[in-house]
């Protein structure tokens, strides 16, 4: 008696199984996402309701956000008025702007300018900042560019002489369009430097004058002579 070979089950009904099983589980997933939206917009209508029914709340939460808006500004003007009356305070002695470093002394007449009322001052000094190392705008609108030059030993280090000078009125007005161009120093500046300052309106600004500069009130321009005249009217006009 001849045996009949087994039946080889279908391999078609493997994949109407598997697209079933995906089937039930996007079902499922769609259910779970429905009820958490239904549970979502449920909550919601719960808590306007609420927010409805206890009116009040909502005017004490407006009430405590003004009191921290209030007390944020407040406590915002107060630094700034600090720092405004910090910066008008600030001084200088010799001693001090000699001990500091190179890049330092640039922060320093950087702060001295904004203390006159350069709000915008700004220290630039570094590789490529041909000739300028602190810019500022003065209350009057002119455009300054000023060329530190740090001596450690101060009055006994080396002094400024023509060539630095020449180098900061050939990119003071032509590239940075200065209208007020200085040299600073807490040392010397030679006597041919002063000489070429003047022919092409350069201002110096030597140990002596820093010295006045840093430990007093009186803004730089007031120091200097021959500074241009403003280019806006100023409330100190």
């Amino acid at each position: 008696m001849s045996r009949r070979p087994p039946r080889r089950r279908s391999s078609a009904r493997r994949p109407s199984r598997s697209r079933s099983r995906r089937q039930r589980q996007d079902g499922t997933q769609l259910l779970i996402m429905g009820g958490a939206a239904a549970a979502a917009v449920s909550l919601m209508v719960t808590v306007v309701n609420w927010l409805i029914a206890h009116w009040w709340v909502l005017i004490v939460a407006a009430l405590l956000l003004l009191l921290v808006g209030l007390g944020w500004w407040q406590h915002r003007a107060q630094r700034a008025q600090w720092q405004q009356a910090q910066a008008r305070a600030l001084r200088y002695g010799l001693a001090q702007l000699d001990a500091l470093s190179h890049r330092q002394f640039e922060h320093a007449i950087r702060d001295l300018m904004h203390r006159d009322g350069c709000t915008d001052a700004v220290q630039v000094g570094g590789r490529g900042d041909l000739g300028a190392d602190v810019k500022a705008t003065d209350p009057y609108g002119r455009r300054w560019v000023i060329q530190c030059k740090h001596r450690r030993d101060g009055h006994q280090g080396a002094a400024v002489g023509t060539p630095d000078l020449q180098v900061l009125n050939g990119t003071g007005r032509p590239v940075h369009k200065a209208d007020v161009v200085v040299m600073v120093t807490n040392g010397r500046i030679t006597q041919p430097g002063r000489v070429f300052a003047r022919q092409q309106r350069l201002h110096l600004v030597d140990r002596h004058v820093l010295a006045q500069w840093a430990a007093g009130s009186r803004p730089l321009w007031e120091l200097l002579g021959a500074v241009p005249p403003p280019r806006r009217p100023s409330a100190r006009s």
